[in-house]
């Protein structure tokens, strides 16, 4: 469904930067909020925007991507996204800025677990071993001494988790999909399925409120956009390295901000996490992100 491109690895890794700065932003954004606003407010919100661009961009270019013969997929796709969604933003607002980006990061380490039991893939000692030891970071940046793992950990991890299952459902999708159609099923299902909280919940905004969401779920969309379109100029494995700079932002605004500052574990455990990630991305060419 996509056209061939020229491959352009710089302007990728811009892309990807730059996509990194804003899905920071996105989460910075929300914790201005007042309290009073509902967390299904905020996911709702979060879909509508991104139905309302995606929808604007289709209609002004091909509206015939509006329709799909595999819409099943793509409701089962929208749902996944959903459920993503909620546990992502949820450890956003309950952890860290750098320890949440830290996490969204085990994804890769969750697709190499995967892939030999979805995709059939055989995999070495060496992937099994850095798999392991990226959750050994985990535990090590999360600062767990027993069993028992806060709250927003699981968030994050279970956001990783899903963020996997996504990867897997997108490579299926992607042979008979183009990217807006996917982007404008998942607005559709998520802004459909966190409707009925929403309004069951529903909190009358104030105008700061309102931009805050509505500047949020603008940021996030635009974000993944551009991270579709770093993907389709630049080579995966060359493009691996350039998503952890959402882990330096995330550092920066915490501190200046928020008076957030990592510890060593954390830095430790952080380092640990992004030099397996991008093994596993070596490791996972194949699979596409």
């Amino acid at each position: 469904m996509t056209s061939n491109v020229a491959i352009n690895n710089s302007y990728g890794a811009a892309l990807l930067v730059a996509a990194a700065g804003l899905f920071t932003i996105d989460v910075t954004v929300l914790r201005f909020l007042s309290p009073d606003v509902p967390f299904s407010q905020i996911i709702f919100f979060r879909s509508v925007c991104q139905l309302v661009i995606v929808t604007l961009w289709i209609g002004c270019t091909r509206p015939s991507l509006f329709h799909s013969t595999f819409w099943l997929k793509l409701v089962v796709r929208g749902i996944t996204s959903l459920v993503c969604w909620w546990l992502y933003y949820a450890s956003f607002l309950t952890l860290d800025l750098a320890l949440a980006s830290t996490l969204t990061f085990t994804t890769s380490l969750f697709v190499v677990t995967m892939a030999p039991f979805v995709m059939g893939e055989r995999i070495g000692m060496v992937r099994c071993l850095t798999t392991v030891l990226g959750f050994v970071g985990v535990i090590i940046a999360s600062n767990v001494n027993s069993l028992n793992m806060e709250k927003g950990m699981l968030f994050g991890l279970g956001s990783a988790f899903m963020a996997a299952i996504l990867i897997f459902q997108n490579r299926l999708l992607a042979r008979t999909e183009h990217t807006a159609t996917i982007m404008f099923w998942i607005g559709l299902v998520a802004s459909a399925g966190t409707m009925p909280m929403a309004l069951a919940g529903w909190t009358n905004l104030t105008l700061t409120d309102a931009l805050l969401l509505l500047t949020a779920g603008t940021f996030a969309t635009i974000g993944m956009l551009l991270t579709v379109e770093a993907y389709r100029f630049g080579e995966v494995s060359a493009l691996a390295a350039f998503p952890y700079a959402r882990i330096l932002f995330a550092l920066t605004i915490g501190y200046f901000l928020f008076a957030e500052v990592a510890s060593m574990r954390e830095l430790s455990g952080a380092a640990i996490i992004i030099a397996c990630g991008l093994l596993a991305n070596r490791s996972r060419r194949s699979i596409g992100s």
